[in-house]
């Protein structure tokens, strides 16, 4: 996991009341975060998700994804300045 997910993971959703599962494999996806009692998705996107077939590509999995009744929220993840 990437910095951002460890963040995410250990100050929030591990201690939510609800059961979140990470790289949860979905269909032919992996995604980063996985809610089944809310039926949410959380991705994490950084640099590599810049180039235009990796936009689309990622609208394709959110479609997908929502096909199958999810929700998926992305967040973006840019690059640390001082690395």
């Amino acid at each position: 996991m990437t910095s951002a997910e460890n963040k995410l993971w250990y100050d929030y959703l591990r201690l939510d009341k609800n059961r979140w599962l990470r790289q949860k494999p979905i269909n032919n996806y992996i995604v980063d975060f996985y809610c089944s009692k809310l039926k949410l998705v959380i991705e994490v996107d950084g640099v590599t998700h810049l180039e235009n077939k990796d936009i689309i590509s990622d609208q394709n999995r959110t479609k997908k994804l929502e096909e199958l009744g999810l929700k998926v929220l992305r967040f973006w993840n840019p690059p640390n300045p001082l690395c």
